[in-house]
């Protein structure tokens, strides 16, 4: 839309005369709006100024720059927080929401992502009970990556994860917690199933 148009919406808007709009701006007669608002006349920019505070609106609004950044901004994406994860249920199935998140749209873009929030404190100082950690689905991982697991059908835990040639260990941040190794064998006996990798940690306060 054009600055004229936009000026004419805006004035239309607010109910106003182009005689009234004219006087505002100190102009002789209306003609010289309504040329404007045909696009017959160019606005001199400094008096944009003056007509976006006679028309109480933006300069951003009458140049039609505030649609334009709304469109180049990607929007953020809400993604639900869950409350727990169980052994075999897929992740989409889950219906534990307790929270939710926004993510922003790079982010978004690595898909699957999900968020799970944080029980315990075998992971402390660096993540704490009642933390959020935002996930990117994914069965496996790299040594030293922290991880969200599931061992022998039970709830889902985070730890650090340390690839060996004939098993992983998942290790906790507090030193209260001993480490858990698995063979190969039982990775896949128990199993042990790695669902997603941490990629980011949203503390609570």
């Amino acid at each position: 839309m054009a600055i004229g148009e936009r000026i004419k919406s805006r004035r239309e808007e607010l109910g106003l005369t182009q005689q009234q709009l004219a006087d505002r701006l100190g102009y002789k007669s209306k003609s010289a709006i309504n040329k404007i608002e045909l696009g017959v006349n160019d606005i001199a920019q400094k008096r944009i100024v003056d007509f976006a505070k006679a028309l109480n609106t933006s300069i951003e609004y009458l140049l039609d720059m505030d649609k334009k950044d709304s469109e180049e901004k990607p929007q953020p994406v809400r993604i639900p927080v869950l409350g727990r994860i169980a052994a075999g249920i897929p992740l989409e199935m889950i219906e534990d929401v307790v929270d939710w998140e926004e993510i922003d749209a790079e982010t978004a873009k690595l898909e699957p992502i999900f968020a799970l929030k944080i029980k315990g404190n075998s992971m402390e100082p660096r993540i704490v009970d009642g933390d959020v950690v935002i996930l990117h689905k994914q069965e496996d991982a790299e040594s030293g990556d922290i991880v969200i697991a599931t061992v022998n059908g039970d709830e889902a835990t985070c730890k650090r994860l340390r690839k060996y040639k004939d098993g992983i260990e998942l290790i906790p941040n507090n030193p209260a917690y001993a480490p858990m190794f698995f063979t190969n064998q039982e990775i896949l006996s128990k199993p042990v199933r790695i669902l997603g990798k941490v990629i980011e940690l949203r503390g609570k306060f």
